[in-house]
């Protein structure tokens, strides 16, 4: 069977997000798995880029693919007032065009998509449709319940929760985040008590709670025991929690730098001893539906995972292995760095289990 697959997606590239990350990192192993993939996506952004070379050098891959940016002459991003109204009107109108431009009534070809509209048109036009569904709201509650039960139409699930969430679903599986098992090592020379939080210090333009955790190093036990490095999100972002950090007379023990590249961010996970997954409970993604992609770059690394308890995390492949502290107390939060001492290293078929090579083979078995 011919392998081919139509990439198309609302999001746009390069980026600094983990979604774009997992976008590109799981269409790099579909190539090597033999797969074709075509790559379409809007030219939203003033940065926004299709040509290949200057995606490989951004995220660090050399694998070669048809990528095609699509005109985006609609107001998302250019009205400031109102947001998420021009958002979702952009997003309707250029995916209808999209579809019924290149993909009229194309019922050979098989789609992947992450966003509701695609996912919509081709599936009411009879196309052969996989919908990865990352999170919920009140847009994809009624896509799915449009197209669920659709024999055309498969759903991949990030996590247990949001599965349960959409039981009208006719076909659908769980498969978690991954790890690049390419980019990530694992050093046994590690940064004695070195803390890492790798990611974007906001979510959904909220803090992830990041802003507490470095209060906690006024602590005298953790001031003087561990280190925190946080690398990623905004220049703007970094900056505010650098004067966190100065006000509190913290800058021997935390240190904070905006987005780095791939291969930078992959040495400085190798070399730390504890990985850090942090959010607030405060938006539903973040507290019951996230499978975070830096989990499994953390384990791959050979990090100890300390990790807020929320269901999220609680449904997280291998999650023995994760220290849980309660939200908001120093003093668990503690506790589960002495713990999370104990937790064994992975090994080679635990490690085999969170990589994108086992993701990516469960799709193309899922999928053709």
């Amino acid at each position: 069977m011919n392998k081919k697959l139509n990439y198309v997606t609302y999001q746009t590239f390069p980026a600094q997000t983990a979604n774009s990350l997992q976008t590109i990192s799981n269409i790099k192993y579909l190539i090597k798995y033999g797969v074709s993939v075509n790559l379409y996506f809007p030219l939203r952004e003033q940065q926004s880029n299709a040509d290949i070379n200057s995606l490989q050098d951004f995220y660090k891959f050399t694998e070669s693919f048809n990528s095609f940016g699509i005109h985006h002459p609609y107001p998302h991003g250019k009205i400031k007032f109102m947001p998420k109204l021009w958002f979702h009107l952009s997003h309707i109108l250029w995916s209808r065009k999209l579809i019924k431009r290149r993909f009229k009534n194309d019922r050979d070809d098989y789609f992947f998509t992450r966003s509701d509209w695609i996912a919509y048109f081709l599936a009411k036009q009879g196309s052969k449709v996989v919908f990865e569904c990352h999170q919920t709201s009140k847009v994809r509650n009624f896509v799915i319940k449009k197209i669920g039960k659709l024999e055309n139409v498969k759903f991949i699930f990030l996590n247990e929760n949001l599965q349960n969430n959409y039981k009208e679903v006719r076909q659908s599986i769980v498969l978690h985040n991954a790890a690049d098992s390419d980019l990530l090592t694992s050093n046994t020379n590690k940064k004695e008590n070195s803390i890492v939080f790798l990611g974007n210090t906001h979510r959904f333009n909220q803090s992830r709670g990041i802003g507490q955790i470095i209060s906690w190093w006024s602590d005298d036990g953790l001031r003087e025991n561990y280190t925190l490095e946080i690398i990623g999100g905004s220049t703007h972002d970094s900056g505010n929690l650098k004067n966190i950090i100065n006000e509190l007379k913290l800058s021997n023990s935390i240190k904070v730098s905006p987005w780095i590249d791939r291969k930078l961010a992959a040495k400085k996970l190798s070399e730390a001893t504890f990985g850090l997954l942090i959010n607030t409970p405060d938006n539903d993604h973040s507290y019951l539906y996230t499978s975070p992609l830096k989990y499994f770059e953390y384990l791959y690394s050979g990090l100890s995972v300390v990790a807020v308890d929320f269901p999220s995390h609680r449904t997280l492949p291998i999650n023995e292995k994760i220290s849980f502290f309660e939200n908001g107390n120093k003093e668990s939060f503690i506790n589960s760095l002495k713990n999370s001492k104990n937790n064994k290293p992975l090994s080679k078929d635990e490690k085999h289990l969170i990589t994108l090579d086992r993701r990516v083979e469960q799709l193309i078995k899922y999928i053709f």
